[in-house]
């Protein structure tokens, strides 16, 4: 078994997209509208969906916003370099709610940024031992 993608419900199908591929430098790998049930989706990622997990918008056609309830956390993304990343994240119109720094009680350097539809986005600094977060 692997994990093949995590999917979150967007208000804005082409807001979303822009801001996965051009503020976080994803690629859009692939697109698909249903027009008897009303939906579309997009899938996002880094590398192929063959070869790694990806990230699955879909949009609900006349939805543009969802409650995110308490149970939803974060998506984590390795980054070279968290404090750069927030400064190219913020620098293409993205959202940084935390920067650069230590996790608390650690070591490890991490940022949040967050998406238009408000899901939590961690970067974690590579070169730390990411299993004791």
């Amino acid at each position: 078994m692997r994990l093949l993608h995590t999917m979150l419900r967007v208000g804005d199908l082409d807001r979303s997209i822009t801001f996965y591929t051009d503020v976080m430098g994803m690629q859009l790998l692939r697109k698909h509208d249903n027009e008897e049930y009303q939906y579309s989706l997009a899938f996002v990622g880094y590398q192929p969906e063959s070869e790694g997990a990806v990230i699955e918008l879909t949009y609900n056609w006349g939805t543009s916003e969802y409650d995110l309830g308490t149970g939803y956390g974060h998506i984590a993304l390795e980054v070279d370099n968290a404090a750069e990343a927030c400064d190219r994240i913020r620098n293409n119109g993205g959202n940084v709610t935390r920067e650069a720094g230590p996790v608390k009680g650690g070591s490890t350097i991490i940022a949040f940024v967050e998406d238009p539809d408000g899901y939590k986005i961690e970067l974690i600094e590579k070169g730390h031992d990411n299993s004791k977060l």
